[in-house]
């Protein structure tokens, strides 16, 4: 298994697709967007992007299931599965903002092996391989070398369902504003990870989130050097629902008080 030709293969291919959510974000119009559920929003794009990634996936890897934010193609015990999400930063899109990027990760037994995002606003492309690194652009990255609180700028989510740890939660962030450099809630956790991975961010948390808006992000982390875990510390943070991500040396302060009020 060629990891490192299949990751230029799926770059290529969150490229092209990011091209298409470009082209079509002037035709959007209000008759377009469809409530899932409360505050989640979809669109034809989202539905189209997904079946063009699939289709081309196929051609790469045909064994592979599939675990799709959209439900375009499903999984059935496959020890290779892609994990996609055709527009991460849905709401961000249809309110003419960015971040929003697409996110493709494949995942070897429930393992991140191989993943890109590519953001649609200043046209990035991150990509990682198991063993090979982590990219931007073609450059090699790695996350920040910061360790103190006061030296470093977060990453976070706000949730739009799963309300249960809100008063934990806010308290956290309550620290963070007053402790660090400052906090940030892009809209997009397939861009916070990648941040991270490029040391933009020198951390990210966030809750109630799905397989699909992590998977190529924390191969991206991983190989540029940072470290992931769940609220527990545990590595249960690809299904989950929970993800703390950190360069190393500031991993260990920011995980104490993370999982102090969340773990």
């Amino acid at each position: 298994m060629n990891l490192e030709n299949i990751c230029s293969r799926i770059g290529d291919i969150a490229r092209q697709t990011g091209q298409f959510i470009r082209e079509e974000r002037s035709k959007i119009t209000p008759e377009d967007v469809e409530l899932k559920e409360k505050a989640s929003l979809v669109t034809y794009v989202d539905k189209n992007a997904e079946r063009m990634i699939v289709e081309k996936l196929r051609v790469i890897l045909p064994e592979a299931g599939f675990v799709t934010e959209e439900g375009t193609a499903g999984q059935n015990g496959e020890t290779w599965q892609w994990v996609i999400d055709p527009l991460d930063g849905t709401t961000n899109f249809i309110h003419g903002i960015f971040p929003h990027s697409v996110s493709i990760g494949l995942i070897r037994e429930n393992i991140p092996v191989a993943g890109a995002i590519y953001e649609v606003g200043q046209n990035e492309l991150f990509s990682a391989w198991e063993g090979g690194g982590a990219w931007l652009n073609g450059k090699r990255i790695s996350v920040s070398a910061s360790s103190r609180h006061e030296d470093v700028l977060l990453a976070t989510g706000f949730p739009y369902y799963s309300f249960e740890i809100m008063d934990q939660y806010l308290k956290l962030l309550g620290f963070f504003m007053t402790e660090t450099r400052g906090m940030r809630r892009m809209g997009s956790a397939a861009v916070d990870l990648a941040y991270v991975a490029c040391g933009r961010f020198d951390g990210f948390f966030e809750h109630a989130l799905h397989a699909w808006d992590i998977a190529a992000g924390i191969i991206l982390v991983k190989e540029a050097g940072g470290k992931v875990c769940d609220f527990k510390g545990g590595e249960n943070y690809l299904y989950g629902r929970e993800i703390v991500a950190a360069n190393t040396n500031y991993f260990p302060a920011f995980f104490k008080k993370v999982n102090e009020l969340l773990g």
